[in-house]
């Protein structure tokens, strides 16, 4: 797992924050994106936007195609306008707005017994149909192991109990979880 020291940490967090802002402001994401450092790695992440406390956003990718710094540029622009569970982020919700960046681990076979709440995130592959849960959404929503399971499953639009069938395919995952301090509005 890639390790990071709190100036990276910070760094990560101010390049989704501009990233955001760039989107906002101008409808798309940035042209540009650091590419030294920690920039240069190639990991899956997700950017999770939150505004007064309330999910605003949530883009990322699995597989990493680009470096992280263009992923992270990208997936904070599309988490602010795209995601389709939302209308595009206006520039008055900029002051209430937290990020939260999650870099991810490499995808492994995980079975159902092996799976450790608010330590692994899962991806559920079956067929076409894929569904992936950060491992923080089970311990923010008290989610046991099954139900956990059962949740992912329904995210890939399977039946909540299709884990338990051989031909689907279970990947657990880690990650490094960052988030910006949260307002006292929150």
């Amino acid at each position: 797992m890639l390790s990071l020291s709190e100036e990276d940490r910070l760094a990560v967090l101010a390049v989704a924050r501009q990233g955001v802002l760039h989107a906002v402001a101008h409808g798309r994401p940035a042209g540009n994106f650091p590419e030294t450092g920690v920039f240069a790695e190639q990991r899956g992440l997700f950017v999770t936007l939150h505004v007064r406390g309330k999910l605003r956003g949530c883009i990322g990718v699995i597989e990493a195609r680009a470096t992280l710094g263009e992923s992270l540029v990208r997936c904070a622009a599309d988490a602010a306008l795209h995601d389709p569970r939302f209308a595009p982020m206006r520039v008055e919700e900029i002051e209430d707005l937290h990020i939260e960046v999650s870099i991810l681990s490499d995808m492994l076979p995980i079975r159902p017994e092996e799976v450790e709440i608010g330590r692994h995130g899962l991806l559920v592959e079956r067929g076409m149909r894929r569904g992936l849960l950060l491992p923080q959404v089970a311990t923010e929503h008290r989610l046991s192991r099954e139900q956990f399971l059962a949740e992912t499953c329904f995210k890939a639009g399977l039946q909540r109990d299709a884990w338990r069938d051989v031909q689907t395919k279970l990947y657990g995952f880690e990650c490094i979880i960052m988030a910006e301090a949260r307002s006292s509005r929150e």
